[in-house]
């Protein structure tokens, strides 16, 4: 708003950028997200304010698994990960989360177009 080209003003992008890094934050300390998603979704939230972050958030996880679905077809291991799935799920176990995030296991994908997705939809209200 103090440009004139959006309608969220300051207080609004300073809110939304500190949601944006707490709604990804404990994800990269935990090792499931780069700091570059962090930041990302944080630059969405000074975009769009709370509100838009939290939407672009949610389109975000919701692309995300369908993308993780897509990537674990296309690598042949759609029954793994749906198995390491419900036990880190079931259990919330970290064996169940090292498997998973094992390297060999090649279960790791980029997140980053999933927020830029789920961040433009939130932009344009869908």
């Amino acid at each position: 708003a103090m440009a004139g080209l959006g309608s969220v003003t300051v207080g609004g992008a300073l809110g939304g950028l500190g949601l944006g890094l707490a709604l990804l934050l404990p994800a990269h300390i935990f090792g499931a997200t780069g700091a570059g998603d962090v930041k990302l979704l944080a630059a969405f939230g000074a975009l769009l304010g709370p509100a838009g972050v939290f939407d672009a958030f949610l389109r975000a996880a919701i692309l995300g698994g369908v993308m993780a679905l897509a990537v674990a077809v296309w690598r042949g291991r759609l029954r793994e990960t749906l198995y390491g799935t419900a036990m880190l799920v079931s259990t919330r176990s970290r064996a169940a989360a090292a498997v998973i995030e094992d390297p060999a296991s090649n279960n790791r994908f980029p997140y980053a177009p999933a927020i830029a997705l789920g961040g433009a939809l939130a932009a344009v209200g869908l």
